[in-house]
C-alpha cells in the first residue's frame, strides 16, 4: 500500500470516531433535556423512579397549615384556637372542693349589750344606783347613768328596760325593771377598742354584783368570740 492510499484510511478512520463522539454527545444532550423537561426543568435527582412525579410525591403526603407562635413554641393555629381538655395543664375545680370565705364580722353603728336579772322581781333601783356607783357610772341630765372620759364627754350609757328607759331620782326602792341596756357609738369616741374594753368590763362587773346574765346586740349569750369579733372590728 502507497502513502497516499494509507493517507485516505487515515483521515477516513479519523472522520468516522469525530462523526461517532458528534452523534454520542447529541443523544446525550437529547437524553437531558428529556430528562429536565420530564422533572419540570429542574435537574433530575439521582436514582429517581421516572414512574412518578414531583407533585403526586408532596401534595398527598404533606397537609401545608398556618402556624402560631407563641412563648412556649410554634403550634398550630388550630391547637392555639382550641383548648384541649386533656392537656395535663388543664384543670377545672368541681363544686365540692370550692368553699365559700366567711363574711367579714363588721360591728354595728351603735354596740348595744343588755343585762337580764336573774330573779323574776327584777333589778331594785336602790341595788342599782349602788352597783352603778361602785363601777364610776354618773347619773346625767337625761335620767340615765353615764360612763365619761377626762373631758367630761360619754362614752357609753346605760338605759332601763322600762318605758321610757330612765332611771327615778327617787322612791328608788320601789322601783324594779327586768333589765338594763349599755350602748356605745364607736366613730364617736376617740379610742373605739379602749372604751369597748372598759364597756365590756363594766358590763361584767355589774352582772356579777347584780346576779345578771348578759346578752349580746342580738341578744343572745354574749361569748368571748364575739366579743372578740366586735373589737377586732373597731
Amino acid at each position: 500500500m502507497d502513502k497516499e492510499i494509507l493517507r485516505i484510511v487515515i483521515i477516513a478512520t479519523g472522520l468516522v470516531v469525530i462523526i461517532g463522539m458528534l452523534l454520542w454527545a447529541f443523544l446525550r444532550n437529547r437524553k437531558t433535556q428529556h430528562d429536565m423537561d420530564f422533572y419540570g426543568g429542574g435537574e433530575a435527582p439521582k436514582g429517581a423512579d421516572e414512574s412518578l412525579s414531583f407533585e403526586e410525591d408532596y401534595s398527598d403526603d404533606f397537609e401545608i397549615r398556618p402556624i402560631n407562635s407563641t412563648k412556649h413554641g410554634t403550634h398550630y393555629a388550630e391547637k392555639s384556637n382550641h383548648y384541649d381538655e386533656s392537656d395535663d395543664d388543664y384543670y377545672e375545680p368541681e363544686d365540692d372542693d370550692y368553699v365559700e370565705p366567711p363574711p367579714r364580722f363588721v360591728a354595728p353603728e351603735i354596740i348595744q349589750f343588755s343585762l337580764m336579772a336573774k330573779n323574776e322581781e327584777g333589778f331594785n333601783g336602790v341595788d342599782l344606783v349602788r352597783a352603778f356607783e361602785m363601777v364610776g357610772l354618773e347619773y346625767g341630765s337625761l335620767k340615765i347613768f353615764e360612763r365619761l372620759d377626762a373631758n367630761r364627754l360619754v362614752d357609753f350609757g346605760v338605759a332601763s328596760m322600762v318605758e321610757p328607759g330612765t332611771f327615778p331620782s327617787t322612791d328608788l326602792d320601789t322601783f324594779y325593771c327586768p333589765g338594763i341596756v349599755f350602748f356605745m357609738q364607736p366613730e364617736a369616741v376617740d379610742d373605739a377598742q379602749a372604751v369597748f374594753d372598759d364597756y365590756v368590763q363594766t358590763i361584767q362587773l355589774l352582772a356579777a354584783e347584780l346576779n345578771g346574765v348578759i346578752r349580746d346586740h342580738q341578744r343572745q349569750p354574749l361569748t368571748e368570740t364575739t366579743t372578740r369579733l366586735i373589737r377586732q372590728s373597731l
